[in-house]
């Protein structure tokens, strides 16, 4: 499965995830990165200096993944008018992509933006929004009144009408004075627009990490709220692996309501959803539907190659479009079960030539994860993350994630010595097929697992080796910040 980050046709569902195709309509390299597999470093992070296969070649791979972080960027796909393309479900951007918030470019503005995050495992693609395409509508009258036609108001008028809390309407009346509409510019003009929501008293934001990733090192953050009132903003931290990152307003108003954190570990497939954002640019949409899926294995990156980022994902098919990336997804009762971050989609137009828009398929980063990630960063301003010590080969026809058989990057071994894979007797060409009672597949699927869980926790793991299946507790470790 794919999720929306840009445009590559999405292969047939297999066994294990496909490959990660680029960020939504923010125009893109053509160029193909080396292809190389996904892996966690001796500290447990992807492996970097190989490229992700690419999104029309699933599986391709090369024998041994880097262990230094970030791991490599997928290789920017070819545009296919009929396939499915990715976009993150982040803002629109008025430059060329970026980290899944892709974003067509509003003018007068020019520079290039950060491309959308692509879905790997499912191929997924943050749902960045642009704000270009030419949005608008047409109001039609009918000026002949020569028919004598009559017709029948209401009793009551619509002012007049009770919205229970229970209800969407009640639900959005609520929730909507807590969210905002994110502009996120760099040094040089690029940047996107996002969404946004209030995470406590104190003026942090949570969002994604792509949709405000221009402004990290210099640029201009704003946040505007429904009513209008609009505030300067800083990034207090930002988690590129996770694709989480808060933000604090400045000056930041007494009167702030946090929006109600849910249980996403208790959601179930059929509870009914609700997700807030501004797609396309159009700020506080609201869109409704069903969780369709959960645990759904994504790996995006951003198009201009640097980072990847892995979760396992809500799949909802509420709408969500380019702009909602680090929206809210609520349950019936107007909790935040998730983040809005990505969408499948069947592009038209390829790299840098349109958007497309929501299918039925996003995704979401489950909010019992990203409230951890977002109290690491206001503790410290980094993220942490959980790691086994050994590095992991995409390699799909592994049938698992299979640990290297030898060090990337110049690391003596794949198994970090001394660490919790080491510790718990797992060795290079081990197949990992289990993470407690969840299927792995693949290594991007194994990572995304990995990081739904905090250093210290113990897991079990199924691997197979000479044919046999073993199983062994495993306390995961830690590593602190991207780098």
């Amino acid at each position: 499965m794919s999720t929306e980050n840009e445009g590559t046709a999405v292969p047939p569902a297999p066994s294990a995830p496909p490959v990660p195709v680029d960020a939504p309509a923010a125009p893109a390299p053509q160029g193909q990165a080396p292809q190389g597999p996904y892996g966690q470093d001796s500290q447990g992070q992807p492996a970097q200096g190989q490229g992700v296969p690419d999104a029309g070649h699933p599986g391709v791979s090369s024998s041994a993944p880097d262990p230094s972080w970030p791991p490599p960027p997928p290789p920017t796909a070819p545009s296919h008018g009929d396939g499915g393309s990715g976009y993150g479900a982040g803002g629109s951007g008025y430059g060329a992509g970026g980290w899944g918030s892709s974003y067509q470019q509003p003018a007068p503005k020019s520079g290039r933006g950060r491309g959308g995050l692509v879905a790997g495992i499912l191929v997924a693609a943050l749902v960045a929004g642009g704000l270009g395409g030419g949005l608008g509508y047409t109001l039609a009258k009918n000026n002949d009144d020569s028919t004598g036609s009559t017709t029948v108001s209401a009793s009551t008028s619509g002012g007049d009408v009770k919205r229970d809390p229970g209800t969407v309407a009640g639900v959005a009346a609520k929730a909507l004075p807590s969210t905002v509409t994110i502009e996120a510019e760099g040094t040089s003009g690029e940047g996107g627009t996002g969404t946004g929501f209030v995470f406590d008293k104190q003026g942090h934001i949570i969002t994604n990490n792509h949709v405000v990733a221009d402004a990290v090192d210099g640029g201009k953050l704003t946040a505007t709220f429904p009513n209008g009132k609009k505030y300067d903003a800083e990034v207090i931290g930002n988690a590129q692996g996770y694709d989480v990152a808060v933000i604090k307003l400045k000056n930041a108003p007494g009167d702030l309501k946090p929006l109600t954190l849910g249980d996403s570990d208790k959601v179930a497939i059929g509870d009914a959803t609700i997700a807030i954002g501004a797609p396309f640019g159009l700020s506080d949409t609201v869109t409704t539907g069903i969780i369709s899926a959960k645990n759904r294995p994504v790996a995006s990156s951003d198009g201009s190659g640097s980072q990847a980022s892995y979760m396992s994902a809500l799949q909802t098919d509420a709408s969500i479009n380019p702009g909602n990336s680090g929206g809210p997804l609520l349950d019936a009762q107007g909790n935040v079960i998730g983040i809005n971050s990505a969408i499948q989609s069947t592009g038209n137009g390829g790299f840098g030539t349109g958007q497309s828009g929501s299918i039925g398929l996003g995704f979401a980063i489950p909010i019992n994860q990203a409230e951890y990630v977002a109290q690491e960063l206001i503790k410290t301003g980094k993220p942490v993350y959980a790691k086994i010590g050994a590095s992991v080969s995409l390699d799909e026809s592994s049938g698992g994630a299979q640990i290297s058989k030898q060090g990337a990057g110049g690391a003596a071994t794949p198994v970090e010595p001394g660490g919790p894979a080491a510790k718990a007797g797992l060795k290079p060409g081990d197949v990992i097929t289990k993470l407690d009672d969840r299927v792995i597949d693949s290594g991007p699927t194994l990572i995304g697992e990995i990081w739904t869980h905090k250093p210290g926790d113990k897991v079990t793991i199924t691997y197979e080796r000479g044919g046999k299946q073993h199983t062994v507790d495993v306390t995961l470790g830690s590593r602190v910040g991207d780098n």
